[in-house]
């Protein structure tokens, strides 16, 4: 059965939106995704019927509200593989679970412990690491990336060692669309005892995510580039991992007792949701979840990496154009980033802005990449389910317009 995506499209009350009197075309997903009527439509039911704080209150709409909070933990962790819900852990966003990590786990490492990331991380999964590495004395050890903007596995043996304590890696390259081999990041840490942590900011849009099957120790993704609200986002960790950490804030719901003299935390996850947390989002990305879970991922993926085709042969007839990634479709999601020899990235997103795309341009907040392969920046596509073949037809026009004016 073929996918119909205008059928999606129709769940998706933005896209009807003009740009600078053309259709929108947004492509640029990797930043912040669209979110569907099935979410919009939870959010407003729990801000019109169940509006109220959780987990303390005993009044009708406190219950449940705490009803939904729950309810939405428990959708994350089927979306996540079936995970125990105890294990999920409600964040502000991919770079707060990442910063709850590299405090909360990091404050347990010691100087001269190694943490490996690889040149390609988004900064979110550089920076907090370097702020422990002077915070503390640990040391941060780079994993090379290969021409096709892979992390290179077979330097594995070289980078990780027995002072490796953790490998922080993208699950999904934010810039390349690369898809890490986790198996050998993951046989690479068991052989010295060391955890793995996957950034899937750039993986869970695309379909449930079986942690079970992938068997690594943290997992953190957003909410708002998962059809989700903003505000919003997840950790996963081993139980016995997060029975270990020491909580990242203190404050409200995250206690077991208080007195002047001692103070006991609550188990996980209220250890790590310190006051009030972000419920309606959270109610929001539950919902995401669960339109994600109901969705044919075989169709959408063969749809997606056929439009992904076809921009990438578009892209090959522009003689002044060159791919940052993988030059086929194995092994990589749809995220496509490309150069314009003699046109800077800024300039070729404000004309396709005029076509009424939108797309990403600059370093991706990823300036090691960039260091990598010599670029200031790139222009950067992701697709979505709801994206069609006019969205990147149209694109590709835009494209042609920028060499015609730059090039």
């Amino acid at each position: 059965m073929s996918f119909d995506v205008a059928a999606l499209r129709r769940q998706f009350p933005i896209l009807g939106r003009p740009v600078n009197g053309n259709a929108l075309h947004y492509l640029d997903n990797g930043a912040s995704a669209q979110t569907p009527d099935a979410v919009l439509d939870a959010v407003r039911l729990y801000e019109t019927t169940a509006r109220a704080n959780v987990l303390r209150g005993v009044h009708a709409l406190a219950e449940a509200a705490t009803e939904a909070y729950e309810g939405a933990r428990a959708d994350v962790a089927r979306f996540l593989g079936g995970v125990p819900a105890e294990e999920v852990i409600f964040t502000g966003g991919c770079t707060a679970a990442i910063n709850l990590v590299a405090q909360s786990y990091g404050s347990l490492l010691k100087p001269g412990d190694e943490i490996v990331l690889s040149v390609l991380e988004h900064h979110s999964n550089i920076v907090p690491w370097y702020q422990l590495a002077q915070r503390i004395g640990v040391k941060l050890r780079p994993l090379p990336v290969t021409d096709e903007g892979r992390i290179d596995v077979a330097a594995l043996p070289q980078v990780v060692n027995a002072r490796t304590r953790l490998i922080s890696v993208a699950h999904v390259s934010n810039v390349t669309g690369a898809v890490v081999d986790v198996a050998a990041v993951v046989a690479a840490a068991r052989g010295v005892g060391a955890k793995v942590m996957l950034d899937g900011a750039q993986r869970a849009p695309h379909g449930p995510v079986d942690l079970p099957a992938l068997g690594v120790d943290f997992y953190v993704f957003a909410g708002h580039k998962a059809y989700g609200p903003n505000g919003i986002g997840v950790l996963w960790a081993r139980r016995e991992l997060l029975e270990a950490m020491p909580p990242f804030m203190g404050g409200g719901s995250m206690i077991g007792s208080v007195t002047f003299e001692a103070i006991t935390w609550a188990p996980p996850p209220r250890r790590f949701e310190a006051g009030t947390p972000p419920i309606g989002p959270a109610v929001g990305l539950g919902a995401a979840c669960r339109w994600m879970m109901g969705l044919d991922w075989t169709a959408i993926g063969s749809h997606e990496m056929g439009l992904t085709q076809r921009l990438m042969d578009g892209l090959a007839a522009v003689r002044s154009a060159w791919l940052i990634g993988p030059p086929g479709l194995q092994g990589r999601l749809p995220v496509v980033s490309f150069v314009l020899d003699d046109v800077h990235p800024h300039d070729v997103a404000q004309i396709l802005d005029s076509f009424g795309v939108a797309v990403r341009a600059g370093h991706h907040c990823a300036q090691p990449l960039m260091e990598r392969f010599d670029i200031a920046g790139t222009t950067r596509v992701c697709i979505a389910p709801y994206n069609d073949i006019g969205d990147i037809d149209a694109l590709l026009a835009g494209v042609d317009e920028a060499v015609r004016r730059f090039a």
